[in-house]
């Protein structure tokens, strides 16, 4: 299932995704030294924390961040990763880093790392390509920054 993208109003959020959104900007400014202190200064657990961290983000900082981290499982079969990475190329995303794994039980697990600045579609679109890609068992976004 492709990853879907929301725009939802900050009052109609529950209060673990807000105080997750505090917290992450507590750290960012410096006015926490570690999560274990702006969770317990945003009134919010460690793992509710965890749990939301990577997923919620302010909409101005997703429009600076452009380098997103893909990971993925695989089918071991010569060129499944040299197709995955031609539609990264077609959609003019620029890989920095691939990472892979040891095959195992027929599955390689790959991590890449891609510049996004100089795509012409979205993210949705390239996640829903490498998604439909034969070989592809799972791909999801794991972090950007």
């Amino acid at each position: 299932m492709a990853e879907r993208y929301f725009i939802v109003r900050e009052d109609i959020l529950p209060e673990a995704i807000v105080k997750t959104i505090q917290v992450k900007e507590m750290l960012q400014r410096g006015e926490a030294a570690t999560v274990h202190e702006a969770t317990e200064r945003a009134g919010l657990s460690r793992s509710a924390f965890y749990k939301y961290k990577d997923g919620v983000h302010m909409l101005n900082q997703l429009e600076r961040e452009r380098i997103v981290t893909i990971s993925m499982d695989l089918d071991h079969r010569s060129g499944v990763l040299s197709k995955v990475l031609g539609l990264v190329a077609s959609s003019e995303g620029n890989v920095l880093t691939i990472h892979q794994s040891i095959p195992l039980q027929g599955l390689a697990n790959v991590v890449i790392s891609v510049d996004t600045s100089q795509m012409g579609g979205t993210l949705t679109e390239l996640m829903t390509a490498i998604h439909e890609q034969d070989g592809v068992r799972k791909a999801s976004v794991i972090g950007q920054g």
